[in-house]
């Protein structure tokens, strides 16, 4: 069986027609090309995409806990791991300090 691409082929304009396309554009004041200031800022969309990135990144690990703390920490709603995350940090911090 052979493959056949749906995707529609793409023909690049020769020189004259990417000029003339260049000053229909320029003549047009709705549609001015981008200044090479704005082209410097712009931004892949893939970059957008998603949570910002976090500076302080966390570590994925497996932890198993006594079913009353996990019970303790869901009842508080919706954002328990990350209350969860803040005490342990608290302990942490309160244990540094005292040595």
């Amino acid at each position: 069986m052979s493959r056949v691409s749906r995707r529609p082929t793409v023909s690049m304009p020769t020189v004259e027609e990417d000029k003339a396309i260049t000053a229909a554009a320029k003549s047009d004041p709705d549609a001015q090309p981008l200044t090479p200031v704005q082209l410097q800022a712009m931004v892949p969309m893939r970059a957008l995409r998603g949570r910002p990135k976090s500076e302080s990144k966390k570590l994925l690990v497996s932890v198993r806990y006594s079913p009353e703390v996990l019970a303790y920490f869901k009842s508080t709603g919706a954002g328990w791991q990350a209350r969860m995350d803040s005490v342990l940090r608290e302990y942490v911090h309160t244990k540094a300090a005292g040595k």
